[in-house]
């Protein structure tokens, strides 16, 4: 049984702002009392520190650099973690690439590694880190980040489309093979997300900004912000989700049906 959120310790990569951010601070908000940020600029980490720290007054909130394409790097940051809470029952992945969407025809091959190393590498180094403490701990939560565009099948997105599939299916693979440890993993599938980088990122561009536009337009429940995503992941890392694991489970105002 996952231990009351009061009782727990909590590690968010990628998390001095957008979606990771908003959901250590509705972790918080929710009981979870020691919160582990990341990134990899250490004065955006601070202002996250503070800003968190504002709107849950009383948290115990820290901020390791790491660079999670790294696997030393995400090694130091689940220690950083340790060293600070003893341990901790929650991780959540949220990591993205630089590159805003584009046809394959005109991929780079570097592009190509570092979308692997941004998109899927990082996801399975900080799980790969994280699963021993895990483990020592008697169970815990991973919940990764993916995307819709590894269930729906969009042009221009040919290689994000592939790392995430590629997140949804080590998720609930290790969701299979670390049940028997009471570790439960999941994997949220958002689609566009205002209020974030990655929106700005590919609003920015002439090619994916057309795309997105179209997207939106099918959203007939609202263009997903941060503040939508969160709630479905503290449910997912607490008690009452006790015995739901390896799902993929999509957040996208109503843009498709994945």
């Amino acid at each position: 049984m996952p231990r009351p959120y009061s009782e727990c310790s909590a590690v968010l990569t990628g998390s001095s702002g957008g979606i990771a951010f908003e959901i250590a601070c509705q972790l918080a908000e929710a009981g979870v009392p020691r919160i582990m940020l990341n990134g990899r600029n250490p004065e955006t980490g601070r202002q996250a520190v503070e800003r968190l720290q504002r709107r849950v007054p009383g948290a115990d909130v820290r901020f390791t650099t790491a660079d999670m394409t790294r696997h030393a790097d995400a090694a130091r940051l689940m220690k950083a973690a340790v060293d600070a809470f003893g341990g901790f029952d929650i991780l959540f992945n949220s990591i993205g690439g630089e590159k805003a969407p584009g046809v394959f025809e005109r991929v780079k091959p570097e592009q190509i590694d570092a979308a692997l190393y941004s998109h899927l590498g990082s996801v399975m180094f900080s799980c790969l880190a994280a699963m021993p403490i895990l483990i020592v701990r008697g169970g815990g939560t991973i919940v990764n980040i993916a995307s819709d565009a590894g269930k729906v099948a969009t042009p221009g997105e040919a290689i994000i489309g592939g790392c995430k599939a590629g997140v949804m299916m080590f998720s609930r693979t290790l969701a299979l093979e670390a049940s028997r440890h009471g570790i439960r993993v999941h994997c949220l599938t958002p689609s566009i997300v205002r209020d974030t980088n990655a929106y700005d990122r590919v609003m920015a561009d002439d090619f994916s900004r057309k795309l997105f536009q179209r997207a939106e337009a099918k959203a007939r429940l609202g263009v997903v912000l941060p503040s939508d995503i969160a709630p479905l992941a503290v449910f997912l890392c607490g008690p009452g989700a006790a015995k739901i694991t390896g799902q993929a489970i999509s957040v996208n105002g109503g843009i498709s049906a994945a």
